[in-house]
């Protein structure tokens, strides 16, 4: 597997265009019930394009847990280790709590054995009462701001391994999120200070996974991606193909792909079977204890059985048996017992049929035969379970499945691809068209008085799998203000939680103000409210905007117009009427010879037979107004927006829990520092005998008794001290120790600085050498000059050590390497930039018959002045002469012409 990822990644690398300067990055998020996946589309030199940022274990998966224990805030791994011990203080599945109604959550968090301070919230939603520390009294917590800390986490990860920051991201959703859950997830990104580029139903991210590195120009297939996760499973049937399209003025085969159905049960998943599982070995505990033994009462003891269980059902997947152990269950008691795989997959009877409906309903519809599907890939964990393939491969008829994606990382590496084509500056070499669709039907109702109920006020606003995104517009005759209400196509099919299909609701104003300033008008149709509405490739709906449309019909005076006159001033605007034909040639003939303005005469006559006033007369005119509505919403319930004051509270919490753990961590870096700095220093003074030589005995023991006390500091009162506290000690420390293990570095250090500087000196002859006879045109005051520096490189370096064997090595030292280091390296400088004097051009003479020519040149012009005015000839020879000097002849013929006229004079 990890070698088929490998190979994976080394492909998508090669698919990015530009490595853009900016160093810019954007990431993915796989956000599932349990655990997440980050990818990293990164721009930064050196940096593989597209890859899995592993978290602090070094782990390509983390957890969703966020936990609060003894006033700190713990994230991921440091949350799920803590699971087991302290159930009631870790908050896992939050994903699918999200827009959630407060009966459904406690619910759900029962049925889990989660044993959570859950209240209900103003708007119906579940809070969670958590004692973090932050104020006298526990605060209440929402759904959206623990998964703000969820996502946050994620975002840390992707910048962690960018090296730079990471704010784009795309996330990923399973197709049954309804509406609620769509925008609470956006919500608590932007309290994680995250901007979602989009979220992306995890089968689109799979798709173009599948799609990315295949040639559909021969031929379109049909595939079936069918995802069993912790929580859900889904069966979505998607189309590939292939279209032509000019690049470059050339034509290409661009790869493509569309959804085109998705069927899903959003409460089955892995988790069903560990639940089967769980309570199977709970009776089989009570049993064995007896007395009347329920472990069911107690949380802890049911979180560390679960914990037990997901390992157990791991290894059934690979063995016909497994064994579970877990220690102090109940009351100081062990538990251990052994399941075989057919136990296991008897508990599961009723799972294995019902995981196979998906996958049957999305071909059912598809009226797709077995065999016209080409593949039916397999992805997510519970996927692995042997006898969820088998039931598969018996519905299929087939005795191979489609594994070709990876289970767990095709989704977010699939994302990371959208991710970057959503970007700016980041562009993908190989092309894959995406379209998906809307995986629920949504209508559109008007309530209002005076509004009739009709097919105009309800109607099928959005179809499913309407293409993402898309815009919508309707239109209703009305003059008065109403109310818009969105919600779910159908009542038989609705997301999670949900008991109402209705999911916005709107208040759209102004429309009988409207109505009422032009009713009095002569209006040409009723008036109208049009709506505006958009469908995000997030897949959220929302009515974006509202006007009025009023149509009013009015006389207006216009000017008369003269048809027939207006035709012959049209054809020919430079005759005037009032002349006749043969005048107005003759003249028109004059203009034509003038200097090429044309003459203002015949245009003149024609302004004026424009400008004759006929009158006015009365015309039916229509215009149209629009008037902008108000648009309020008013949704109410848990899929309610947070209101401003509420969303600026949740961030100042989060701010503030931010900072605070940004302070723990830096506090235990700081401990850990010196911690570890009292270690190693004892360990080096306790074995380094060569600090005994650049150290007095006195020195080394009042050094020793120093960090023995900071030591005793540090396991006492040290154990609740804060960041300052513990840099201030480590300060301490060093300002000892840094002088002692300086000299020990010199010990070494200064020497082979020295050797290595009479080295060179020693060198600089040869290539001062080299200058005298290779590079003869060297200055020679440069070349002294190098050689000065050299001697004085030489006597300072001879004086230093002269005064440092007579120094104690306990002792400053008289001189240091870097000074050594500092000197030669000018030195080094110096003789480069010598060395890269260029050899002067050599100076280019004039060639001779040039020469001869101005010459020539001069005295038949010296000559010319003498017998100006006694020879005409010899000026004309002169002219002669200037001109066959400057047309295209030879310089030969130049010369000779010249000097006969010089031999002429």
């Amino acid at each position: 597997m990890r070698s088929m990822l490998f190979k994976s990644g080394i492909f998508i690398s090669l698919l990015l265009l530009n490595f853009v300067p900016s160093q810019s990055a954007v990431s993915s998020v796989d956000l599932g019930s349990e655990w997440m996946k980050v990818a990293v589309v990164n721009l930064k030199p050196g940096q593989t394009p597209i890859s899995i940022a592993i978290n602090e274990m070094s782990k390509r998966k983390s957890p969703t847990f966020v936990a609060f224990q003894g006033g700190t805030r713990l994230l991921g791994e440091e949350a799920a280790g803590i699971a087991a011990r302290y159930p009631d203080k870790v908050y896992s599945q939050l994903r699918d709590m999200i827009g959630k109604p407060y009966t459904y959550v406690k619910s759900f968090l029962d049925s889990m054995y989660l044993p959570l301070d859950v209240v209900e919230s103003s708007r119906g939603a579940a809070g969670f009462r958590i004692a973090d520390n932050l104020g006298a009294d526990a605060s209440i917590y929402s759904a959206e701001e623990l998964l703000a800390m969820v996502l946050s986490y994620a975002a840390n990860l992707a910048e962690v391994h960018a090296k730079v920051p990471v704010k784009d991201a795309v996330v990923t959703i399973p197709p049954y999120f309804g509406q609620a859950e769509r925008r609470g997830l956006v919500t608590a990104a932007q309290l994680a200070g995250i901007n979602v580029l989009a979220l992306v139903h995890e089968h689109s991210g799979a798709a173009l996974q599948y799609g990315i590195d295949k040639d559909f120009s021969n031929g379109s297939r049909y595939v079936v991606l069918y995802d069993m996760g912790s929580s859900g499973t889904y069966a979505a049937l998607v189309h590939y193909s292939a279209y032509n399209a000019k690049e470059f003025g050339k034509t290409v085969s661009v790869n493509q792909f569309q959804v085109k159905d998705v069927r899903w049960d959003a409460v089955l998943g892995g988790q069903n079977m560990e639940s089967r599982l769980v309570e199977f070995f709970a009776d089989e505990f009570n049993k064995q204890v007896g007395n009347g033994v329920d472990v069911r009462k107690s949380p802890k003891a049911m979180a560390k059985l679960k914990k037990q269980v997901k390992r157990t059902k791991e290894i059934l997947s690979a063995n016909t048996a497994a064994p579970i152990s877990v220690e102090s269950l109940y009351d100081d008691l062990d538990f251990r017992s052994t399941i075989t795989r057919e136990k296991f997959e008897e508990l599961c009877e009723d799972l294995w049929d019902r995981s196979l409906i998906p996958l049957k309903e999305v071909i059912k519809h598809s009226g797709l035969k077995l065999d016209e599907i080409y593949a039916v890939e397999l992805i997510g964990g519970s996927t692995r379970v042997p006898k969820l393939q088998a039931k598969i491969q018996e519905f299929l008829g087939r005795t191979e499945l489609d594994k070709h994606l990876d289970a767990d990382e095709a989704i977010v590496l699939g994302a990371s691809l959208h991710a970057a084509n959503l970007s700016d500056g980041i562009k993908l070499n190989r092309k894959l068209g995406m379209v998906d669709g809307s995986t629920y039907g949504f209508t559109v109702e008007l309530n209002g008085p005076d509004l009739v109920k009709d097919e105009s006020t309800k109607q099928l606003l959005v179809p499913r799998m309407k293409k993402l995104p898309s815009k919508m517009f309707r239109s209703v005759v009305h003059n008065k203000d109403f109310d818009v209400s969105l919600a779910y196509e159908s009542e038989d099919l609705l997301p999670p939680g949900v008991t109402s299909n209705v999911f916005a609701q709107y208040a759209v104003s102004g429309l009988a103000d409207a109505s009422e300033k032009y009713s009095s008008r002569n209006l040409s149709s009723p008036i109208k409210a049009n709506l505006h509405f958009s469908l995000s490739r997030s897949g959220i709906l929302s009515l974006d905007r509202a006007d009025a449309v009023i149509e009013v019909s009015e006389w207006v005076e216009v000017p008369k117009k003269n048809l027939t006159l207006e035709t012959t001033t049209s054809t020919s605007p430079n005759i005037s009427v009032e002349t006749d034909t043969n005048n107005t040639s003759d003249d028109s003939n004059k203009n034509l010879q003038s200097d090429g303005e044309i003459s203002t005469a015949s245009n003149a006559t024609a302004e004026e037979s424009r400008t004759i006033d006929l009158g006015t007369e009365k015309k039916l005119k229509k215009r149209t107004f629009r008037v902008p509505l108000k648009v309020v919403e008013k949704t109410v319930g848990p899929g309610a927006p947070l209101s401003k004051e509420s969303l600026d509270e949740a961030k100042r919490k989060l701010d503030a829990l931010n900072k605070r753990d940004a302070e723990r961590r830096r506090t235990a870096e700081l401990k850990n520092n010196l911690e570890g700095y009292i270690y190693s220093t004892k360990e080096k003074l306790e074995t380094n005998e060569d600090l005994e030589k650049i150290s007095t005995s006195d020195e080394r023991k009042s050094f020793i008794e120093k960090l023995d006390e900071v030591q005793e500091w540090l396991y006492t009162d040290g154990e609740d001290a804060t960041a300052n506290e513990f840099q201030e000690h480590l300060d301490s420390l060093k300002a000892i120790g840094d002088p002692i293990f300086f000299r020990y570095e010199e010990l070494s250090a200064r020497p082979a600085a020295i050797e290595l500087a009479r080295k060179y000196l020693g060198e600089l002859q040869q290539i001062v050498k080299g200058w005298q006879s290779d590079k003869p045109w060297l200055p020679k005051d440069r070349i002294d000059e190098v050689l000065s520096d050299a001697d004085k490189l030489k006597t300072w370096l001879n004086e230093k050590e002269t005064e440092q064997s007579k120094t104690p090595l306990f002792s400053k030292p008289v001189f240091t390497s870097e000074e050594v280091y500092l000197k030669l390296f000018d030195l080094q400088d110096k003789v480069a930039s010598v060395n890269k004097i260029p050899k002067p051009k050599p100076k280019v003479e004039k060639p001779k018959k040039v020469e001869i020519e101005t010459n020539a040149k001069n005295e038949t012009e010296g000559t010319a002045e003498n017998a100006n005015g006694s020879s005409s000839n010899s000026a004309e020879s002169s002219e002669n002469g200037s001109s066959t000097a400057g047309s295209d002849a030879t310089v030969d013929e130049k010369v000779n012409q010249e000097a006969e006229v010089h031999d002429e004079l």
